[in-house]
This record gives structure tokens, sequence and C-alpha cells, in this order.
């Protein structure tokens, strides 16, 4: 049996999550004049410091009970202001036959809880600071908690905003990072511990393009309190602009360079240092009732003492059916990722996907984006304005018969060595969605991976069971 009690022991845990009980008490009980329809108040943002609350200014605006902490006045023109907000979510996940058999067995599944809380300090327009907590707590999982499961307490984000001229702003420190549909670089949403980076990035925006260039260095997360700090093996930098593009209806595109140096980086062919360079463009719109998301990546650079040459192409596209009941999306995912030709030669053709998103094809995460294609139907039904469900069908093939299967961090899975068959598996995924009010939404997932002949044939071939539920509170 599950016992949350128990992941609130370690004192990082515990002192954050009674910070924001004491938070949330303080607040519900603060008196409001005014009630509305939460819709009214803007919706919280993936990134938390994108939020902008200076127009509770207005007395007559604050309408949601948390208002009174999300605009603190710190001088009486109100140009100086602080606001505060956090996230807990609480997660059940079970596997039947975690990782085709070769992972723990774990009869009654296990928890996961995370808490984020934060602090944003506006020092008038050019100046502010920004700072955030975190606690990632596992309990119950047979073989304890796997890397990103637990960091009791630590300092996820602290960065300074400096604006340098109104279209130029200068960030410096630990901060959260994401591109794009966050295919390369994301905050590992999915997973209980987000990601987040040391360094420099220059923010410029000329409407309607917008550019960053950046110096970081990504943040190890570690089990204990405060211990958190930067992984001096991986340096990561690179620039990225996103504008229009009027030759595609409703089109806009991404345009960007990353460029990767890792020490002790593994593939299937062995381990060694590499430096990677990446250029990639995405194409994206949604002009009713189409919508359209195509990405395009070449990678080249070093791998030990041979060259490293991969590409991946990667497409999502939808239509909608405004006018029919439920308003049914059709969709079609599409994507193929470079493999190693030949593991005894010197050269890498593996696809790195750098920082992806941690639930990339579904909740699952049993396979990453290297070395495969796939092809991946689905459909999403909006049952009310508040809840949706979507069902999909995901059947995965490996690019390269001669390179193994990899999961979301870039890390070997299963190695090809032993097998010729390409047909990994498919996974059949139930998910729905009910964003119950502003603050608070619920999910339910579900998984079932049919493993193929590369899995029967490199190692335990079960199929998997993967169920998930989980629940978020943002204020």
């Amino acid at each position: 049996m599950l016992d949350s009690a128990r992941a609130t022991k370690t004192c990082g845990g515990r002192w954050l999550h009674a910070l924001l009980v004491m938070t949330l008490w303080l607040c519900v009980g603060t008196p409001y004049a005014h009630t509305s329809s939460p819709a009214e108040a803007p919706p919280y943002q993936p990134l938390r410091f994108d939020e902008n609350y200076r127009y509770l200014r207005d007395p007559a605006r604050r309408t949601d009970i948390w208002d009174g902490i999300k605009y603190v006045p710190l001088r009486r023109d109100g140009e100086w202001y602080l606001s505060l907000g956090g996230e807990l979510r609480e997660r059940y996940e079970y596997f039947h036959h975690s990782l085709w058999g070769q992972g723990p067995r774990d009869p009654d599944g296990y928890l996961l809880q995370r808490y984020l809380l934060h602090a944003d300090v506006h020092l008038g327009e050019g100046l502010r600071f920004f700072g955030q907590l975190k606690s990632g707590l596992e309990s119950g999982r047979t073989g304890g908690p796997r890397p990103p499961d637990e960091d009791e307490l630590d300092l996820h984000q602290a960065f300074v905003d400096v604006v340098v001229t109104p279209r130029l702003t200068l960030r410096a420190g630990r901060q959260e990072l994401v591109f794009g549909s966050s295919r390369l670089i994301s905050v590992r949403e999915g997973p209980n511990v987000r990601q987040s980076f040391d360094g420099l990035r220059l923010l410029f925006a000329s409407a309607p393009w917008h550019v960053d260039a950046f110096v970081t260095l990504p943040v190890k997360t570690k089990r204990r309190v405060f211990d958190d700090a930067s992984d001096d093996a991986r340096l990561f930098w690179g620039l990225y602009a996103v504008g229009p593009l009027s030759i595609l209806p409703g089109g806009h595109v991404d345009v960007y360079y990353l460029g990767l140096s890792s020490k002790h980086a593994e593939f299937d062919q062995g381990v060694a240092n590499e430096l990677r360079h990446s250029v990639g463009t995405r194409l994206w719109g949604a002009p009713a009732p189409w919508d359209y998301n195509w990405e395009f990546v070449y990678q080249w650079g070093q791998f030990g003492d041979g060259t490293i040459t991969a590409w991946t192409a990667a497409s999502d596209t939808g239509y909608t059916l405004h006018a029919v009941p439920l308003q049914p999306r059709l969709g079609l995912k599409a994507d193929i990722a470079s493999g190693d030709r030949d593991p005894r030669r010197r050269g890498l053709q593996t696809f790195n996907a750098l920082f992806p998103k941690g639930a990339y094809f579904n909740e699952a995460q049993l396979i990453g984006p290297a070395n495969f294609f796939d092809l991946h139907p689905n459909l999403t039904l909006q049952l009310t304005e508040q809840v949706k469900v979507t069902a999909d069908w995901d059947c995965f093939w490996r690019y390269s018969v001669r390179d193994g299967v990899y999961g979301n961090a870039v890390n070997l899975v299963r190695s090809g060595q032993d097998s010729r068959a390409r047909y990994i598996g498919s996974a059949a995924t139930v998910e729905a969605e009910w964003d119950a009010s502003r603050h608070v939404t619920l999910t339910a997932d579900y998984t079932h991976f049919l493993a193929g002949p590369f899995l029967r044939q490199s190692g335990p071939g079960q199929d998997v069971d993967f169920v998930a539920t989980w629940v978020t509170y943002k204020f």
C-alpha cells in the first residue's frame, strides 16, 4: 500500500509543503468585494515568469481569491511590486512489466509529489528578480526514485532581468528554457522534477520577430536539500529566432542554431566526448480548420575521434471539424530520426534530441526520439468546454538496425547489437483532461505498449500496461 505521508517526511519536502499550505490558508481567508467567473482572469503560463500582474493595480480587477498575493505593491506609486505563486501536483503511476519486463515490479504503483513556490519582484520597468523553490518527492516505487523523480528541496530558478533597451533584456542566473514545441529544449514537464539551466540569456524583441541568444550549463538534479549544481560536464548554447512566414497560410517560422558539448556521452557505439552542432527550422500555424507543426534539424560535430552527421524530421498535422458535435480533431504525427549505421566505425549518425520534453510520445516515457521512425494517428474530442479526451496509436520502427533504442534523456534503453529486427512495437493511449477551474486540472492516462520483434529478440519483451492519474493546483 502507498503511504503518501512517507514522502513528506524529508526535512526539505516537509518544509516546502508546510509553507504552501500556510500560503493557501492565508489567501483563502482573505475577503474580496468582487466575485466573478475565473475566465475573466488570465490563464497561468507554462513558464510562470511569463505572467504579468500589473493589471491588478486597479482594485476593481481583483476578482480571484489569489489576487491579494499576485500584486503586492512595494512602493506607493505601484511601480515596484511583489508577486507570489506556486503549484502542487500529486501524481500516481503504475507499470505492469516496466521497460517490457526489464524494470522493477511495482504491484501497487507509486506516488510522485511536486511542490513549487515562486516570488517575482519588479523594481520598475527596468529591473526584475525571479526566484523559485522546488520539492519533488517519490513514495512506494520498487528500487527507489529514478533521477527525475526526487529532489527533496532545492533552488529551481533564481535570475535577474535587466532591461538594457526597450527591445533588449539581459537575463542572468538559474532559469527554465523552452523553445518551439519542446522537441529539443523543454522544462521536462512530464517527469516529477523539471529541468533548469544556469547561464546568460539575451532576449531581443522587435515585432513581429523575437530572438534569443543563450550560454548555459544544465542543472544536474540531485536528491538532497540544496545540493543541485551546474553540470560542468555539459555546455549548452544557441541562438533562436521566431517570426512570421507569409508564404504559408497563418504561417510562422522558427530558425535556430544550438550547440552542445558533453563529456562522456553514451550511445550504443560507446562512450566518448561529444561536440554537436544543430541547425533547424520549424514551420507552424493554425489556419482553421487546419493546424500544422513541422520541424527539420541537421546535426554535425565530433564524437571521440569520429565525426557526427545526424538529422530528424517531425510533423504534426490536424484537421478540426468545428461544426460537428464534440469538435473532433483528426491528427497525424509522423517522425523520423537517424541512427548509427555501424557501431564498429568511428563516425556517429545517432540523432541527439538534446533536452526534449519528458513525455515525448506518451506519459509512459518508454522511448525517446533517437534512431526511430513512427506513424502516430490521433483523435481528440472536446466533450465539454472543460473536458477533452485524446486517443492515439503510435507505431515505432528502428531507423538503423545496427543502433539501439533510446529514452527521453538520450539514454540507451536497449542495445541494438543482438537483433536485426526493425519493428519495435506500438503504443495505444487514451488520456482525459478536465480543467475543473482556473486553478485545478485533473488528468487520467492509460497506455498499452505491444512489444514487437526487436524487443523480444534483444531482451525481455513483455507487453507494458501503464496507468497515471494526477491533479495539479496552481495559484
